[in-house]
């Protein structure tokens, strides 16, 4: 039975972690200043925004409660370092082997992160088969419908 107790550092870890998403919204914002078309600063600058705001509102929400429960807790740290090297790996691949090929690397391996039940055919048909649902939406979306640019 695993242990729900709250870890030590969780805390701090949390204000870490929310600090680091505000900075790195304002890096993003700051960023977008340098864009030359108008349009091509929406996105990112909502993002950037979004990004800044929840991050905040979690560094205030915990700062002023830290008896709450959250933090990094006692998790597995293999699949934490498999979903971030996961993640980075498919934006690194992206100008290499186009957009939903890199998708498809990030998919798998968050997918392997996050499964924590035995695998099945079937399981793996239908993350399989949804996985490629969502990517292909999202490149519709991006290409067809916001006319982003896609590698």
């Amino acid at each position: 039975m695993p242990d729900h107790r709250r870890h030590p550092d969780g805390h701090i870890g949390s204000l870490v972690i929310s600090a680091l998403f505000v900075l790195m919204g304002i890096i993003a914002l700051y960023d977008t200043t340098g864009y030359s078309d108008r349009d091509s600063q929406v996105f990112p600058r909502t993002v950037a925004i979004l990004m800044i705001l929840t991050a905040g509102l979690s560094l205030i929400t915990r700062f002023l409660h830290p008896g709450d429960s959250g933090g990094f807790g006692t998790g597995t740290w293999w699949r934490r370092v498999l979903l971030i090297v996961a993640m980075f790996a498919g934006c690194l691949a992206i100008p290499h082997i186009g957009f939903l090929a890199s998708g498809a690397i990030a998919f798998a391996g968050g997918l392997i992160a996050a499964m924590h039940d035995r695998w099945t055919p079937m399981t793996a048909v239908l993350y399989a088969g949804s996985g490629a649902a969502v990517m292909i939406a999202f490149f519709a979306l991006f290409r067809y419908v916001l006319h982003v640019p896609l590698p």
